[in-house]
């Protein structure tokens, strides 16, 4: 993954939420790679979790991966559906927490389907991947 491969979204220092949220807006799974460590993250971040660097450059994440670990919220916020699935989605390079829109179990694989919206704000959401 290159800077290169994200040029629209790879505008200025660094990824900016709102950036990420556009992206997302527009089907384009975002995140960072640490140019001193080689961590990748799947949401903005200032400084590296891994090494403390700050030499983040935007790449553009794999939009299929596994589940990684999933829940089912029973208790919802108001105004969200009443009962719906998260998942930790292993990406490879990196793990990111979205909204899943099928049942899922931990192991299935799954691909990037869009975008959830909760008070103005996106969330990555994905969809058990088709078999056969």
């Amino acid at each position: 993954m290159t800077a290169d491969e994200v040029p629209a979204y790879a505008e200025g220092t660094g990824l900016a939420h709102a950036t990420w949220a556009r992206a997302l807006r527009d089907g384009v799974l975002l995140g960072q790679e640490c140019s001193d460590c080689e961590h990748v993250l799947g949401t903005p971040k200032s400084v590296c979790p891994a090494c403390s660097g700050r030499s983040l450059v935007t790449v553009r994440l794999p939009t299929s991966g596994e589940v990684f670990s999933e829940t089912t919220i029973e208790v919802t916020p108001e105004g969200l559906d009443d009962r719906y699935q998260v998942a930790v989605v292993d990406l490879g390079p990196t793990r990111l927490l979205a909204r899943v829109a099928d049942e899922v179990e931990i192991g299935d694989p799954v691909v990037f389907d869009g975008f959830v919206q909760y008070e103005d704000l996106p969330g990555p959401r994905f969809v058990a991947e088709p078999t056969g």
